[in-house]
Order: C-alpha cells, then structure tokens, then sequence
C-alpha cells in the first residue's frame, strides 16, 4: 500500500485556517466530503471524536493523527493538512501539531487497512528530515512527491 493510493490533490491543504484542533478537524472532515469519500459526514464526525476521547492522536513530533472507523465512509482515504504556525492537539509531548492526517476508513475494512495506513506513516514520520520536508514544501506536487516515497 502506498499513501498516494489514498491521498490526492483535492485532499490536500498547505494551509489549514482552523485555530483549534476542532476547527482543524471540521476543515479535513469538510475536505473529504467535498472529494466524495463520505457518506455521511456527521457520522464520520461522530466516529472521530468517539477516537479522540479514548485519547489523543497528537503523537508527538509535531504530528496528530485523527483518525475515523464508519459506515459513512465511501472508500479509505487520507486528508493531508499543514499548519504552520501549529495547533494544540493535547499531544504527549506537549507539542503543538503542524502535520495533519486524517484517515478515513469503512467500517468493513476497520482492523487490518487501518493499522497498515498508521504503520505507514508512523514509520516515515519519525524522520526529522522528512518531517522538515513537509513542513517546507510550498505546493501539492511537492508534498505528493514526498509522499511517493513512503511505501
């Protein structure tokens, strides 16, 4: 499985406007719906917030990595978002997120494609460098390329 099988252009933003981990999250969740891969938008929401509250997908690193399992998802999918200047996430470390993915994924693949996706990217996000790459890129094609190398 490789990321740009579930992310495409349209499911990317340089820069997110929200200024709360909300917001943030109501702007990919907006993202996704307007690319088609929901349903049901607020069930999608629900799911996510049922996630957050068994606790953070702030992972640290200046990563969040929200995350929904629902029936009102279409097809698994990643939204990608850069915030800047950071957002409160409640991560571990206590550092605010800048690297956003938000996954999506149909109830009937819930165990196995969501794990694979979390490994994916956990693994090339440890990378400081490649992490300072995301955060430096200044277009999509950039960050698609970037996310070509992740396999």
């Amino acid at each position: 499985m490789k990321l740009t099988q579930l992310v495409t252009k349209d499911l990317i933003k340089l820069n997110l406007e929200g200024l709360t981990k909300e917001e943030i999250m109501e702007e990919m969740i907006e993202m996704l719906d307007r690319a088609g891969v929901l349903e049901d938008k607020e069930k999608y929401k629900q799911s996510l917030y049922r996630r957050e509250e068994e606790g953070s997908t702030g992972i640290g690193f200046g990563i969040a990595i929200p995350h929904g399992k629902s029936d009102a998802v279409k097809k698994t999918s990643v939204a990608f978002g850069l915030k800047r200047s950071g957002v409160d996430w409640d991560s571990l470390d206590g550092e605010t997120a800048k690297l956003i993915f938000m996954i999506a994924v149909p109830t009937q693949n819930a165990g196995d494609e969501h794990l694979k996706i979390l490994q994916l990217l956990s693994r090339k996000l440890m990378d400081d460098d490649f992490r300072e790459s995301l955060l430096r890129a200044t277009n999509v094609e950039e960050i698609m390329e970037l996310f070509e190398q992740m396999a």
